[in-house]
């Protein structure tokens, strides 16, 4: 019998020292369990994805160093485990995502990456050369051949491994999440079990890195194509899988996430460790007693904890008495800090300094505007003062269509639900209030009522825009599936609706440019993964 330790664990991008310590207090505890394997996920060692630093020749000799420290040391703490660790390799000028096994305190062999994915969010054509050979290892005298990620997900490596020998296939992952993808993975990686019929045990990164969120959700597929372990979600595990006579057995067997649960808690996770990992004191939000701002408070508190977090509403002569209200009522729930700055004085102050130049001109977006901006200057002027971040506020929705301000609300240094169409908005906010012993954290009154900027008297989000549910659908299929307008207006949405917001989308591409990063939750975001010109003539087909 192999015992296999699958070590889901959250590396941080560029630091070699703290990861080769993940690394061995994994494995000491791999070893106290009686593994006599120990996999890590995908560039382990320095974490994924390191992007430029790839670049460096220097990073690859740090990268050299710490694994090197690392096999002496593991021979130590873990005498007569063997290590699956993955890590970026030049070789004779040569540069690899690489995986070596390390057996007693040294190399005994490296694989080096088959098939490099640039497509989505991923650039591996950029810095890594393809390997070509397959690599299958005996441990514990089980023929066992390496994959590293994206060779599982097209046709060929896995075939070679198994044409090798190989009876056993062991995966490095750092596979982002996006919803639904736990079904994805083991479909893929069951097309493979089709082509070799041999089990497959793939461990997956966790943790989030910039936009990215890496979910974990290791798992196990007998060569029936059976899931026997399935390690948790968005939380760091170590598994435990035994392989005997082609069979699988494990007792980690972790539940799917229902969607809305997956959907927050990658949010948490990615503010969770954008902020920590990035040494900011805490997080700022410009509360506003609307349902976007009332889930990213929601959000910021639960991953970072009520102390580490400000709310700051900034009321104008537009803002409802109910959402100072139900503002008040979250922060008493939650209990982080909360301050409230008028904006009025400032809102004369400017209206005094422009109106010789605006006189004649009837007012227009322009004084909404400018509310906006000066809530971001004083936004922006705390967290100078305290060193803590902006989180942004702004949907993917209103993101898509340039539904909000540049220096404005777009203000900030993270954006947390910029991958959130509007409608998940709601779902959401309906979600986090079950997770409550008591009252609803966000009260109710702010999930029914009309969405709204508080910009203008009587304003709703409906006066410039079509209603979400035909609007997210437009950008999902325009922006997510690159489906046409023709194809769009065909499949039954109103085409004069398509029109509108196909133009929106396309005129607003300088906004997202200058928009802070933001987490990545569905299949194409606005950030890596789209890349799109500003200046565009391009005629949209009709």
């Amino acid at each position: 019998m192999l015992r296999i330790a699958v070590a889901q664990f959250n590396a941080t991008v560029g630091d070699l020292t703290g990861n080769v310590e993940r690394i061995l207090d994994c494995a000491v505890r791999a070893q106290a369990r009686g593994a006599q394997v120990l996999l890590t996920p995908e560039l382990a060692l320095c974490g994924y994805p390191p992007e430029d630093l790839l670049l460096r020749p220097d990073f690859y000799r740090a990268s050299q160093r710490a694994l090197a420290d690392l096999a002496v040391r593991a021979a130590t703490v873990a005498p007569g485990l063997a290590l699956v660790v993955g890590y970026p390799e030049e070789n004779d000028g040569r540069c690899h995502n690489a995986a070596s096994v390390i057996e007693n305190g040294a190399i005994a062999a490296v694989y080096r990456k088959v098939r490099l994915p640039n497509y989505e969010v991923f650039d591996e054509k950029r810095y890594f050369e393809a390997g070509s050979e397959a690599l299958v290892v005996t441990l514990g005298g089980v023929r066992c051949g390496i994959n590293i990620c994206a060779d599982v997900w097209e046709a060929g490596a896995a075939e070679m491994a198994h044409a090798a020998g190989a009876e056993l296939l062991l995966v490095l992952n750092a596979s982002p999440c996006h919803l639904d993808k736990t079904q994805e993975r083991v479909r893929v990686v069951g097309e493979r079990i089709d082509a070799t019929g041999i089990p497959v045990i793939y461990c997956n990164l966790v943790g989030g890195q910039d936009e990215l969120v890496f979910d974990g959700d290791s798992f196990a597929l007998d060569a029936q194509k059976q899931v026997c372990m399935r390690l948790p979600q968005f939380e760091e595990a170590l598994g435990i899988v035994d392989y005997e006579a082609g069979a699988l057995r494990s007792d980690d067997l972790c539940d799917e996430l229902p969607l809305e649960a997956e959907a927050y808690n990658a949010l948490v996770l990615g503010v969770r460790d954008y902020i920590g990992k990035s040494g900011f004191k805490g997080a700022i939000i410009g509360l506003s007693g609307g349902i976007d701002s009332a889930l990213t408070l929601c959000v910021a508190v639960d991953a970072l904890g009520a102390d580490k977090v400000r709310a700051v509403m900034m009321p104008s002569p537009y803002t409802a008495q109910m959402s100072l209200d139900d503002s008040r009522e979250m922060i008493r729930q939650l209990g982080c800090r909360y301050d409230e700055i008028a904006i009025a004085p400032a809102m004369a102050t400017y209206a005094a300094m422009l109106d010789p130049l605006f006189a004649g001109l009837p007012a227009d977006t322009t004084e909404e505007n400018i509310q906006a901006r000066i809530r971001g200057n004083l936004l922006m002027a705390l967290s100078n003062k305290t060193g803590a971040l902006v989180l942004t506020t702004g949907n993917k929705s209103e993101m898509a269509v340039g539904y909000c301000t540049l220096y404005g609300d777009m203000a900030g240094g993270f954006a947390v639900i910029k991958d959130v169409y509007k409608t998940l908005v709601y779902r959401l906010a309906r979600y986090r209030n079950t997770l409550c012993a008591g009252d609803p954290v966000i009260p109710e009154n702010i999930i029914v009522r009309p969405p709204s900027a508080e910009l203008k008297p009587d304003q709703t989000d409906q006066d410039s825009l079509p209603e979400y549910e035909v609007l997210d659908a437009i950008v999902r299929a325009y922006m997510e599936e690159d489906r046409s307008p023709r194809e769009i207006i065909a499949a039954g949405l109103p085409e004069a609706d398509v029109r509108r917001v196909v133009r929106l989308l396309r005129i607003a591409e300088y906004k997202r440019r200058q928009a802070p990063v933001g987490i990545r939750i569905t299949p194409r975001g606005f950030g890596k993964d789209w890349r799109y010109p500003i200046t565009n003539r391009y005629p949209d087909e009709f």
